[in-house]
């Protein structure tokens, strides 16, 4: 799914790397301030940052992709409401708190609205907000208001990885994407690591470019580049409740083919999807997992997501355990409950291009065991050491490469294919979400 296969030996080379990427499209400025806190549900001390992305200019070119859980966060709220605005001038990012259900939640993101365009000399209209982080507790609001100032005097024009390290909660790195075309650029961030299977969006993700699109065409391009990358990956099933993507053309130089920016802004996008997935929260694993020969491609969506998101299978992987038979058995649920009458008969199936399943029937011998676990061990990322007191931690925070468990399945009934990323399930995972607020 990437478009590169990078390998990294170091934590520096990968700062070195994303440094090389980081430069911001003309008209854009970031900024960040980070300060400790102690949350008001949970006393103890807590450190959040606050991110602003500000454009030179406000620009009537944006689009913005939300959740669709049911229980969304007030920002989600407010930034649905700012898609009918003329024009938009700033994003305002926090992380630690996700602002979901919070008592006032709603008025305490338009008061920082308020405070942050009251500095930049605009609408508080023109301001986005975004919040990611713990679920049901309430914004620090006048800790933040007194960090505003701070994050606007930081605001700079070289680089974005101030704000993809600002965004960030639980993920091990940050992450950066750009295409370069017609003399401009597509730069984009992205957060996230847990609670993760998108639903129309996902994660916290922002795509600046300085190439000039109309309105209507960057929100109908967006919403594509989102169906074709962020909404086919998976690292644990679950939607979050904060998913927002938003894409911003300041509009410094005209653009020819907008074709050929499209093409560049889904390849961002797929980029930053299979980036998430591989910092995903103790994932050791990506899978990348193609369905052909499907009737449809939204049968060969659901039949790859039913993969990646079946526990036991993606524990095997965990372990460079090749117990096939989970695989057999998560594309046959899916099948059995939402595609009865599905023919698998002609069913092939490979792990790694080595050939397992035939006609619907297992090829499996001790060589291809073999086979199948240095595949697995090939794929991994960093090999499970529990620490003295039994912890298991990831020894890296950084991406050592961008190799991927590879499995193709081939139903012999359609045209239709579809490829989705996901991940393995291992102890950091259960880890980190066991202790994720204590």
């Amino acid at each position: 799914m990437a478009s590169t296969e990078l390998t990294f030996e170091s934590r520096e080379a990968h700062r070195a790397w994303l440094g090389s990427q980081a430069a911001l499209p003309r008209g854009f400025r970031v900024g960040t301030a980070a300060f400790e806190f102690v949350p008001s549900e949970v006393p103890k001390p807590a450190r959040m940052t606050l991110t602003v992305i500000a454009t030179d200019t406000p620009t009537p070119s944006f689009a913005a992709v939300f959740t669709r859980n049911a229980f969304p966060g007030a920002p989600v709220l407010i930034g649905r409401r700012r898609l009918a605005e003329p024009t938009l001038s700033a994003i305002l990012i926090n992380n630690k708190i996700s602002n979901v259900c919070a008592p006032g939640g709603e008025a305490t993101a338009e008061r920082l609205c308020e405070s942050l365009a009251e500095v930049l000399s605009v609408s508080s209209q023109q301001v986005l907000p975004c919040s990611t982080g713990v679920i049901g507790w309430r914004l620090p609001l006048e800790p933040m208001l007194a960090a505003l100032p701070r994050a606007v005097e930081a605001l700079a024009a070289p680089s974005i990885l101030p704000a993809a390290d600002g965004i960030v909660t639980t993920d091990l790195y940050a992450k950066i994407r750009r295409a370069d075309l017609e003399g401009g650029s597509i730069v984009g961030i992205a957060k996230g690591a847990g609670m993760i299977e998108p639903n129309l969006a996902t994660l916290l993700v922002y795509v600046l470019t300085d190439l000039a699109v109309p309105r209507a065409e960057l929100r109908a391009m967006l919403s594509r580049a989102v169906d074709a990358s962020f909404n086919r990956m998976s690292i644990d099933s679950d939607t979050s409740t904060s998913d927002t993507v938003v894409a911003l053309s300041s509009g410094q130089l005209p653009c020819s083919d907008l074709a050929a920016f499209e093409v560049a802004l889904t390849r961002v996008c797929t980029d930053l999807a299979e980036d998430v997935a591989r910092n995903g929260e103790g994932v050791r694993h990506v899978l990348r997992v193609e369905v052909q020969g499907a009737p449809s491609e939204a049968v060969a969506r659901a039949i790859a997501k039913s993969v990646v998101n079946a526990p036991l299978f993606k524990c095997a992987v965990a372990g460079n355990d090749p117990n096939v038979g989970r695989l057999v058995q998560a594309v046959g649920k899916y099948v059995g409950a939402h595609q009865p009458g599905l023919d698998l008969s002609r069913t092939a199936m490979f792990i790694g291009g080595i050939p397992i399943v035939k006609n619907g029937e297992f090829m499996l011998d001790p060589g291809k065991e073999q086979a199948l676990v240095a595949h697995l061990r090939e794929a991994e990322l960093y090999a499970s050491v529990p620490s003295a007191d039994g912890v298991f931690k990831p020894p890296v925070r950084f991406p050592p490469h961008e190799r991927a468990v590879e499995i193709r399945i081939e139903l012999g009934i359609g045209s239709a294919k579809s490829t989705v990323i996901g991940v393995d399930l291992t102890h950091e995972y259960v880890s980190e979400n066991a202790d994720y607020r204590s």
